[in-house]
């Protein structure tokens, strides 16, 4: 039986993109005898020569500790790293009533979050017995298992917003949810494991307008379409710099002051303290307070390079390439017998994630890495989304703006491939 089918694809032209393909030195390469169509990004994407340079001079020039020197290399590495802070400001439209704390990515910001909230410190903790924690079905474990942890610790319940069969969330379902205990409500861009866009936006004032504290995990729209912060029912709002062509780990914690302020800080220790006896500390205002420890300075300044990066090559003509070359995979997979993609109608998303019937997705995997095409396979820390939609593990392709319609026809003809084989 044959396995490429006729279906209407979507136009493909040229965005402009391809000269800067060049930025990024490591998809030169070859793998396996191929050329390297590198379709991981939802995990890591690559960093560009400017981001890379701009770590390099720091680390060439500046690197010293910051905020505690009084001599020229301290005096300058502060005020790069300083500088990175209000970049990533404006990056993400934070306003005057903002703050952004700077963290490992967006584990530790989201576990920064959840157990600032639980824990106890110079104030009562935000959740109390009895109060409720509602998660969007559609979660990274980074933004679920904290949450589980939080409710344990205080004897809260957590309430899941369950997507539909298509993998969609609906605010009517949300609304049914909150209650006057409602404390925290957490939910993603995008969902990682499906690509699946939820409207968010409506969700967050939904959750605001009921009282409760605001979650938004940003990690996979904060490379092509930013959410804008300011124009958000948003409290705290997470990402990581490897999803963004900056550096491995590092990540941002940005949302409003007032409610930073409400959080137990996560790390004790140097620079997060005003003062300090034998016996007890008080700490130093926002964002250190929530800082302790020396921090990834070269990675920040890394950050705020590849934020640059993204304006300068232009929001919206990535979003745009980034949706077509999502749209162009979707439709190609579809049309190939017995592969069945997830949430195939989303839009604004750079993830197309299906299962092919009896191949084991690992098994797709390597034979694509065979042909140097790398995708992501396994459940892709979202089990729960996954086994609620029945489908078990996927095989992942996500793309960034140096990935073409070449490479995309690659990947369809590669699944095509291992279909034969594996059947």
């Amino acid at each position: 039986m044959g396995e490429i089918v006729s279906v209407d694809r979507p136009a493909r032209h040229s965005t402009g993109l391809e000269p800067l393909r060049a930025q990024f030195p490591v998809l030169a390469q070859a793998v396996n005898g191929a050329p390297l169509a590198y379709l991981d990004n939802a995990a890591t994407t690559q960093t560009p020569l400017p981001v890379q340079d701009a770590m390099r001079r720091f680390e060439q020039h500046d690197r010293a500790n910051i905020h505690r020197g009084v001599h020229a290399l301290s005096q300058r590495a502060t005020d790069a790293f300083e500088q990175a802070r209000n970049d990533l400001k404006r990056f993400v439209g934070a306003g005057a009533e903002h703050e952004l704390v700077f963290t490992s990515g967006t584990t530790e910001a989201l576990n920064l979050v959840a157990h600032g909230l639980s824990t106890s410190g110079a104030a009562p903790a935000v959740i109390q017995p009895g109060d409720e924690i509602i998660v969007s079905g559609l979660e990274h474990h980074a933004n679920l298992v904290p949450w589980q942890q939080a409710a344990r610790r205080r004897g809260a319940t957590l309430r899941i917003l369950r997507p539909d069969a298509q993998g969609r969330l609906h605010p009517e379902d949300l609304a049914q949810l909150l209650t006057p205990r409602t404390r925290v409500f957490a939910v993603t861009a995008c969902a990682n494991a499906t690509g699946e866009r939820p409207p968010f936006e409506a969700l967050l004032a939904l959750a605001a307008e009921a009282g409760a504290f605001t979650v938004l995990d940003a990690a996979q729209s904060v490379a092509h379409a930013v959410p804008g912060l300011s124009a958000l029912d948003c409290d705290f709002m997470a990402f990581s710099g490897h999803k963004m062509y900056g550096p491995m780990g590092t990540g941002v914690l940005v949302g409003r002051r007032g409610a930073l302020e409400r959080l137990e800080p996560l790390r004790y220790g140097g620079d997060m303290v005003a003062w300090v006896s034998a016996t007890e500390a008080s700490f130093a205002e926002l964002p250190l307070r929530l800082e302790g420890g020396t921090p990834n300075v070269s990675g920040a300044v890394g950050l705020a390079a590849a934020a640059a990066f993204i304006d300068q090559t232009g929001r919206a003509l990535i979003d745009a390439h980034l949706s077509a070359l999502r749209a162009h995979a979707a439709a190609g997979l579809a049309g190939l017998p017995g592969v069945t993609v997830l949430s195939a109608e989303t839009g604004a998303s750079a993830i197309v994630s299906f299962v092919a019937e009896g191949v084991h997705p690992h098994d797709i995997g390597t034979l694509l890495d065979e042909q140097g095409i790398a995708v992501r396979t396994g459940h892709h820390c979202a089990q729960p989304l996954l086994d609620h939609l029945g489908l078990g593990p996927t095989t992942r392709a996500s793309f960034a703006l140096y990935n073409t319609h070449a490479e995309v026809e690659r990947l369809l003809a590669g699944v095509s491939h291992a279909r034969k084989l594996l059947r």
